[in-house]
């Protein structure tokens, strides 16, 4: 999720930053990074931010489910790097634009089922746009930082003691 969000908020700018990013959020990669695999990401994160955006669950969840037909295959198990064993929700010799579509749609769907289909979301400050993954104990995270949550307080509190005109 964070990687998701990463790349949403601030778009890759050339195959170098994409390939940087996902090795820094450790996704393995497998072969070079091409401008496919950097339009691809594109694709992604605009079928990604329209989950973000869905007004409701139901809408949420078919965005996502057709995000999953796209992209994910069966679970199986793999210890492909060496690294030790985990869950693929991919097929194997896949780019990486193919893998971040899996990765993040499955992931997704992860974090929706698990914590509660709230938990994406926006910042509430009305001049950021920022996406986030709540995963506070209470899920009820409004803002992507503290920055941000200082300056709605601010701004709260200088409409409730403003002089009246």
């Amino acid at each position: 999720m964070n990687l998701a969000a990463d790349l949403a908020n601030r778009r890759p700018a050339d195959v170098a930053d994409l390939a940087d990013r996902c090795r820094a959020a450790g996704v393995v990669l497998d072969g070079p990074v091409t401008a496919r695999d950097l339009a691809r990401t594109g694709e992604v994160l605009d079928a990604w931010e329209k989950v973000v955006d869905a007004p409701g669950e139901e809408e949420r969840a078919a965005l996502l489910n057709r995000m999953l037909a796209t992209a994910a295959a069966y679970p199986r198990m793999t210890n492909h790097v060496g690294t030790g064993w985990h869950l693929h929700y991919r097929d194997e010799g896949q780019s990486l634009g193919d893998v971040l579509y899996s990765l993040i749609s499955v992931g997704t769907a992860l974090h929706l089922a698990g914590r509660g289909m709230h938990r994406l979301r926006r910042c509430e400050v009305t001049e950021c746009a920022t996406i986030f993954a709540d995963t506070t104990r209470t899920g009820r995270r409004r803002y992507c930082s503290h920055r941000c949550a200082n300056r709605d307080a601010v701004r709260r509190h200088r409409a409730r003691t403003a002089p009246r005109a």
